[in-house]
């Protein structure tokens, strides 16, 4: 009974998790605004600085309300269950390439999960997926609470095709979890999707992300980028959404340039936070 009663207050504080931000730890930068009017785009930003529990964020009714196809930041999930399952052994796990020749010329070749992930491989993570199954992939989306945990379509493009939506507090709520090892996985399997993670690293500060780029109902171009900075040992969670009428490219730059102008507006970068 007693093992019980701790399982049954552990998942009500994961819960509760889920949704972190209330008015009462909100600040609503409107100096933020420049950055996605000067990229044309719309979009919103989130930072929470887990020492304080207070949020910084851009446009407070999209973070909080809208939801949106995760696009590539969904391998951030599809990898922990793929390595969870053992349908990827570890992040050196080569799949390989099929002969379809792609868009990304850097996709038409072996990849190892690291590398797919780095790279943003579709291929790679479709079969992933195919091989995860739909079935064991809908227990996990249920058990993670994962936006609307909605599998629409084939088991290799639900992430794509505007099936499966999650906003952005929910998006910084699990990466939240996972920096903390607060996910129902085991730890092995977030450090491996924590180390794939880690972009850029030096003596000032460590930055890891996954990037995100697709299409919604309407045509217009969504892109995401959502991760945490650490400085001095202190990590800040983050979440960026935008879209608009760019190109892929174009928005793709203007998703990292706007990602930085505020981070470093906000005083990241330097090693003083």
């Amino acid at each position: 009974m007693k093992l019980r009663y701790v399982g049954y207050l552990l998942l009500i504080t994961y819960y509760l998790s889920l949704n972190a931000c209330s008015p009462n730890n909100v600040t609503i930068d409107a100096s933020l605004k420049k950055y996605f009017d000067s990229s044309k785009v719309t979009g919103t930003f989130a930072l929470f600085d887990n020492g304080s529990g207070n949020f910084i964020i851009h446009n407070l009714s999209r973070y909080k309300d809208s939801a949106y196809l995760p696009a590539s930041t969904f391998k951030i999930v599809n990898s922990l269950i793929g390595l969870q399952t053992g349908k990827i052994v570890n992040e050196k796990m080569i799949i390989k390439w099929d002969g379809v020749k792609r868009w990304n010329e850097a996709w038409n070749k072996d990849l190892t999960m690291e590398e797919a992930f780095k790279l943003s491989a579709v291929p790679y993570y479709q079969e992933v997926a195919r091989r995860i199954g739909k079935d064991t992939m809908q227990r996990w989306l249920d058990s993670l609470h994962y936006g609307n945990k909605k599998i629409g379509g084939p088991i290799d493009s639900f992430w794509l095709n505007n099936s499966l939506k999650i906003t952005a507090d929910e998006q910084l709520g699990l990466v939240k979890r996972l920096y903390f090892d607060q996910l129902p996985f085991d730890k092995r399997s977030q450090a491996i999707v924590k180390k794939v993670m880690l972009q850029e690293n030096n003596a000032n500060y460590a930055l890891s992300y996954k990037t995100g780029f697709g299409y919604k109902e309407n045509g217009k171009s969504l892109a995401w980028v959502v991760g945490w900075i650490e400085e001095n040992k202190h990590p800040y969670f983050f979440v960026l959404n935008i879209e608009g009428n760019e190109s892929m490219t174009d928005i793709a730059n203007a998703r990292m340039n706007i990602l930085k102008g505020i981070l470093k507006q906000l005083g990241f970068f330097e090693g003083k936070r």
